[in-house]
């Protein structure tokens, strides 16, 4: 397990276990499908990817549940926008 899973530090930044589990895996959809990381990580784990993206404030959940991204630009915005069906 990532150690900062561990901390309760993502968990309130997120806004509880459940929106950090969604916004988890909605993020990992996206690069599942050929989503670009948001962050520079000498890492292939997608999870790592992730859990940095979060630490670093580059995605969070609107709260209507749907994945945001801090900074995207133009050229991006044809990135998915997933819903609950998607998962």
């Amino acid at each position: 397990m990532l150690e900062e899973l561990k901390e309760e530090a993502i968990v309130n930044k997120v806004g509880g276990r459940f929106k950090l589990s969604t916004l988890i895996q909605k993020r990992l959809v996206q690069l599942n499908r050929g989503g670009r990381p948001l962050v520079d990580l000498n890492s292939d784990d997608k999870m790592e990817i992730v859990i940095q993206e979060i630490l670093q404030d580059k995605i969070y959940l609107t709260t209507g549940g749907e994945l945001k991204m801090i900074g995207e630009t133009a050229d991006l915005g044809d990135l998915l926008d997933l819903d609950a069906g998607d998962m």
